[in-house]
């Protein structure tokens, strides 16, 4: 295994880390198949991954309950003494967070879930711009200094799926962060924070964590021939995986990559090119920059996130509602999709919260009927998340 300095940290963190929020279950996702999920663990740690990230929703029943995964990785850890082995990372769910005293209410809980006294890395989960501002309000940088003190945790940051401007405030905010979880593959360069994001992260010397880097695996399952056909083009032949990781681990602003794993195999497969040095050439670089383009094809309309609709008079989020609608469809899964509507668009910002009002339509450069276009958004994703 290969391994990167996670930023100012100066921990020695192993370029692939297992993330949990995908282990193999029965078929409720608060059902964990605890057996092939031990023996996914155990490979992966035997073979030198070091990491493992887990956060205190994975595996429940609704979006933000109460997950299964913290208590599975606890308990694998303590049976198999494999503790002062990892770096353990989770998160605080900082949407659950109304009062001050909920911080370390959730802290306990998740120690006591992961049978730990301490955390080596504690990030706070998925800040959105009102989030951080409701935390901020409740003293959130007085806890995460009061956990460094103690002990409970040793380094501190947060994940997010903000735009770049957004991100950069969060950190020029906080000059204790030390890792950020951003979202990154060679589709997301421009979405979210994007490369502009990871550019931050490197000159700030803040380690960067990524999620996502196969987009829930849509970047490997039901390929298009298109696609399909343009890696087979490649002068090097490299698998769908081979060319999502190797892209991250080509950038020099990337520390650690979490991958979701759900299966033994996946674990093997994943190992075995972290172990691989294997240099994207110019021409791949330009390779994998057709195959975005060309998934891109396949949008759901022509958004192209200039933001001139906004702000809608009537707080609809217009752009993230097309965004990820237009994702929806450029990688044909619904279901991975309508988890970021769902968690990332405040429930009176979704599209069904758009009255027809028109006053957007005179301003979209592409000429949308952002109205109808925002019904074909509520239409697809529906009412509430039940992609289970």
């Amino acid at each position: 295994m290969l391994y990167n300095k996670l930023g100012k940290t100066n921990l020695e963190v192993s370029r692939l880390g297992f993330g949990t929020m995908r282990l193999p279950t029965t078929g409720s996702n608060d059902e964990i198949i605890e057996s092939e999920a031990s023996e996914m663990l155990t490979y992966g740690i035997e073979n030198g991954i070091n990491i493992i990230d887990t956060a205190y929703p994975y595996h429940s029943k609704t979006l933000d309950g109460s997950g299964e995964s913290e208590t599975f990785v606890g308990e694998f850890l303590k049976e198999n003494n494999y503790r002062e082995d990892i770096l353990l990372s989770t998160k605080s769910p900082s949407w659950a967070i109304e009062k001050k005293e909920d911080f370390d209410f959730y802290l306990d809980e998740q120690l006591k879930k992961l049978q730990t006294d301490y955390i080596d890395i504690y990030l706070l989960h998925s800040l959105t711009v009102p989030d951080w501002e409701k935390v901020k309000g409740l003293d959130v940088l007085d806890f995460l200094d009061d956990c460094l003190t103690t002990g409970k945790v040793k380094h501190v940051g947060f994940s997010s799926h903000i735009e770049v401007d957004y991100l950069i405030e969060i950190i020029d905010e906080y000059p204790k962060w030390e890792v950020v979880m951003t979202q990154m593959n060679y589709l997301d360069e421009y979405y979210q924070s994007g490369v502009m994001g990871l550019d931050y992260l490197k000159e700030t010397n803040i380690g960067s964590m990524i999620m996502e880097p196969l987009r829930g695996g849509r970047l490997v399952q039901n390929i298009p021939k298109e696609v399909q056909t343009l890696w087979d083009s490649a002068d090097v032949k490299r698998t769908p995986v081979e060319w999502a990781l190797q892209y991250l681990w080509n950038r020099d602003d990337v520390d650690c990559v979490l991958s979701g794993m759900t299966s033994p195999n996946q674990v093997k497969e994943n190992i075995e090119i972290a172990n691989k040095i294997d240099e994207i050439s110019e021409n791949d670089q330009e390779l994998i920059r057709e195959v975005a383009r060309t998934y891109r094809t396949f949008l759901g309309n022509n958004c192209t996130r200039c933001g001139y609709c906004m702000p809608c008079p009537h707080g609809v989020d217009i752009i993230n509602c097309l965004t990820e609608y237009n994702i929806a469809h450029m990688l044909n899964d619904p279901k991975a999709s309508a988890m970021q509507y769902f968690s990332l668009i405040d429930d009176d910002s979704r599209a069904d919260s758009c009255v027809q009002c028109m006053e957007c339509i005179p301003f979209c450069t592409q000429m949308l009927d952002i109205p109808e276009e925002l019904v074909k958004v509520h239409e697809y994703f529906g009412s509430e998340f039940d992609h289970f």
